[in-house]
């Protein structure tokens, strides 16, 4: 839900129309969450994205990636976790599930727990993988920067410090692939 708020948060200073929608699962008992966020210049006729039609999926959790792949259009991005969430006895093996996600040829695949556990914030690894999305989000950086600093500004100025290092830190880490 962060990742949303702050694309949407940046989108919207960018003059950008979103519509965003959210589905809930039973995130407590480890179910899914998920957001449909729909950015564009014009008005936006629904809050949903058509199977096939998603740029981009964004996803903390590298099963989950693959289950919405669907919504992916063709030369999509997924921009993915690669610490599995194990919550189910029958949970492909994980080097199945990296296989099918390095197949894909727009794909940036990253252990973002690890990554925000170094930078001493484990929380922030939703923020580690927004971080690596930024290179194919259509919204200067410094705008992504500045929508971290309105979400979690009144969490104190450690939490916005920890999570614009996490930011970099993904951006980091996806500029590296590029090279």
């Amino acid at each position: 839900m962060s990742i949303a708020a702050i694309i949407g948060t940046a989108a919207v200073k960018k003059g950008l129309f979103v519509k965003q929608a959210e589905v809930h699962g039973m995130s407590q008992r480890g179910g899914d969450v998920q957001s449909h966020l729909r950015l564009s210049g014009s008005d936006i006729a629904s809050d949903l994205i058509p199977f096939g039609g998603a740029d981009m999926i964004i996803s903390v959790e590298p099963m989950e990636s693959l289950r919405y792949l669907p919504m992916l259009k063709p030369g999509g991005w997924l921009i993915t976790n690669t610490r599995p969430f194990v919550n189910i006895p029958n949970y492909p093996p994980i080097d199945d599930v990296l296989g099918e996600i390095s197949r894909l040829s727009n794909h940036v695949a990253l252990d973002a727990d690890k990554m925000a556990t170094d930078l001493g914030s484990s929380k922030s690894a939703n923020i580690v993988i927004l971080g690596a999305a930024t290179l194919v989000i259509d919204i200067p950086f410094d705008q992504l920067e500045d929508a971290i600093r309105a979400v979690f500004g009144r969490k104190g100025e450690e939490v916005v410090n920890q999570n614009l290092s996490a930011l970099r830190a993904g951006r980091d880490f996806a500029l590296s692939l590029k090279s």
